[in-house]
């Protein structure tokens, strides 16, 4: 079964051209249905009933009082109270949740049997036997309730299923409705989908089933790129869940839908012989929204150290991992801070590549790489007051290289006497590139920029080289 929305069409229920003569003018048109034999009572016109829609001004509408007249093309209709029984008694809350719910399901495109069915069970909870309206043959058209056994067995078998159809997914699916939004439990990464559940519930608590919905996302997408996009439940009555991709720092999730009214309403005509029309009655809208939080993707700091003058790696060197000033530590994904055992800014050794790396940090943030003591070859052009380093941005999903060369000592040649210094004896660089090699370290003096998809690194430390 397809769900059929009430998208502003006026509704009604109704069955046969009645006691009160129509007016010259008067244009009743009956929609979909079945002529089916006559209930008779007192002065009862004509041999058949019509169980179905009546055509009103264009829409297919359906009545509510038995035996009254059928809604013509030129009645005039004016907004009433919630729709009452034939004798002006309040429907049983059951009753008008029933009715709300079949006019939000099934009078939009109904088939044959189900518009015929809408009409038996409408007179049915409306018409029934009660105070002043009987069954007693002698009433006259105001006062005759309607006969449910003998209508229902005048239907064709087709629908007959149909009454026994709809009454019970009414009974199953009627509302009140509630409508929630349930966001992911662990903070988002923007930019990677994330799973957001929509749940539609039932009086009882269990899911509606086949419920359009309308999602609306802010910061946010589905993994098409939309944000805005009409969903369906699922049909097994479980929830939906979407997929969602934050594209900012507070992704929302909102949704929108129409459920059944607490109460229908009715039209009411301006001849008190015509029938009352029901119409968007059968509609509440929800809505229900929910936010949840998302970082920005962890980026990588890669480090080559490499001599000056030949371009080969240099291994074993320590190096301190810092925020731009130097002094405090970086912050790793979770905003803790990068720290060794000792509490402060970690300190990593290059390894046999003259490589090291620092996966899992914040972005953006400005990264700082201190070289902590000289490496071996390289001491004469180490200022420890002015230690050499290299800092740069690290970016969202991204690897920033950074690279620090060091001048070798200056050889000792007995026959010459060094005339004076040749120079500062360390350059470091900072810059992005759109590769990575790891085995084209040698000369690193220039920035790689790898996507980040990091699992964990490991990393070498020598006590010795701690300052």
């Amino acid at each position: 079964m397809g769900w059929r929305r009430l998208a502003g069409a006026v509704l009604a229920a109704g069955v046969a051209l009645l006691a009160v003569p129509a007016t010259s003018d008067a244009q009743v048109q009956e929609g979909i249905g079945y002529t089916t034999p006559a209930q008779g009572y007192r002065g009862k016109p004509g041999t058949t009933d019509w169980l179905g829609s009546y055509i009103w001004q264009g829409k297919h509408v359906w009545c509510v009082e038995y035996s009254l007249l059928a809604p013509d093309s030129t009645e005039e209709y004016k907004p009433g109270d919630e729709l009452r029984t034939k004798a002006g008694e309040a429907l049983a809350p059951d009753v008008a949740a029933n009715i709300s719910y079949l006019l939000l399901r099934y009078t939009t495109n109904p088939s044959v049997d189900e518009a015929a069915a809408l009409a038996h069970l409408l007179h049915s909870w409306t018409a029934y036997p009660h105070g002043k309206i009987s069954l007693d043959p002698n009433n006259d058209f105001r006062h005759i309730a309607y006969n449910e056994q003998f209508h229902f067995d005048a239907l064709p078998a087709p629908a007959r299923d149909s009454v026994t159809r709809l009454r019970a997914d009414a009974e199953a699916n009627r509302g009140p409705w509630t409508a929630k939004v349930i966001a992911p439990e662990k903070e988002q990464l923007i930019g990677s989908p994330g799973d957001w559940a929509v749940n539609i519930a039932k009086a009882d608590g269990k899911f509606v089933a086949d419920v359009p919905v309308t999602v609306e996302l802010d910061q946010a997408t589905l993994e098409d790129g939309k944000t805005t996009v009409e969903l369906r439940t699922p049909a097994d009555g479980k929830a939906l869940n979407v997929k969602v991709i934050p594209t900012g720092v507070k992704p929302t999730f909102k949704v929108k839908l129409d459920s059944p009214a607490d109460k229908p309403v009715v039209h009411v005509p301006s001849s008190t012989d015509t029938q009352r029309i029901v119409t968007t009655g059968g509609e509440k809208k929800l809505a229900a929204e929910a936010s949840g939080t998302a970082r920005t993707q962890p980026g990588i700091v890669k480090v080559g150290k490499t001599d000056a003058e030949t371009g080969k790696a240099i291994s074993g060197v320590a190096l301190r991992v810092t925020g731009p000033d130097g002094v405090k530590p970086a912050l790793k994904q979770d905003d803790s801070p990068l720290t060794g055992p000792d509490g402060k800014p970690i300190v990593l050794q290059t390894g046999e590549d003259g490589t090291v790396a620092v996966p899992d940090l914040r972005t953006p943030q400005e990264i700082c790489v201190v070289e902590v003591a000289a490496p071996k070859g390289y001491e004469e052009n180490f200022d420890p007051n002015a230690p050499p380093k290299a800092c740069g941005k690290v970016e969202p999903a991204q690897t920033l290289a950074l690279a620090i060369a060091n001048k070798p000592n200056k050889p000792i040649v007995p026959i010459t006497i060094p005339a004076g210094s040749d120079g500062s004896g360390v350059v470091a660089t900072a810059s992005f590139t759109t590769e990575f090699d790891t085995g084209a370290l040698v000369g690193f003096g220039g920035l790689t920029l790898l996507s980040a998809a990091f699992i964990g690194f490991f990393v070498r430390r020598r006590a010795a080289a701690r300052p």
